[in-house]
């Protein structure tokens, strides 16, 4: 997705678009890179005068959907993707299973910690879906997680709007 289609799509339907960009973003679909999106949202709510709050409380609410519901395939169909996964990519399955140990470990702030790491922040949720992982858990650290990427993205675009458009071109 592009940075001028992304920025129309925000200006066009406001928080709405922010929601449904950031969820797709969550849910690691192509095209929809944090590093980008996340900022632009910052640059939206200081040039469009929207409350930089809402613009966060609307990211975080997005990124917790996203979470949530990669969680749930986790959960729901993830053991039998893995052992499928695994005869595909039969080198993969060692890291992979030394995340979920991690998870199982460290539990919650396992979780949080992942949601500070690029890449890992969205994947995760799937292997704590597996695991079984206690859900109230799951959710409070994802959250905190999320709040803390979410915060720092989206404020750098709102600190330094012009800046960031100028940056990415």
């Amino acid at each position: 997705m592009e940075l001028n289609t992304i920025m129309q799509s925000f200006a066009t339907y406001g928080l709405p678009a922010i929601y449904v960009i950031v969820l797709l973003e969550y849910l690691n679909l192509p095209g929809f890179p944090a590093g980008v999106i996340m900022p632009l949202a910052g640059v939206f709510a200081a040039q469009g005068g929207l409350d930089f709050a809402a613009v966060l409380v609307i990211t975080v609410a997005a990124g917790l959907t996203g979470s949530v519901i990669l969680y749930a395939i986790g959960r729901g169909g993830g053991e039998l993707f893995l052992q499928r996964f695994y005869r595909r990519f039969p080198k993969q399955e060692t890291l992979i299973e030394e995340r979920m140990d991690y998870l199982r470990r460290w539990g919650g702030r396992g979780i949080f910690v992942s949601k500070l790491v690029p890449m890992v922040r969205t994947l995760v949720s799937i292997p704590a879906g597996v695991i079984r992982m206690d859900f109230r858990s799951y959710v409070v650290s994802s959250a905190l997680g999320i709040a803390v990427w979410n915060l720092c993205f989206v404020g750098a675009g709102y600190l330094f709007g012009d800046t960031v458009l100028t940056w990415f071109g």
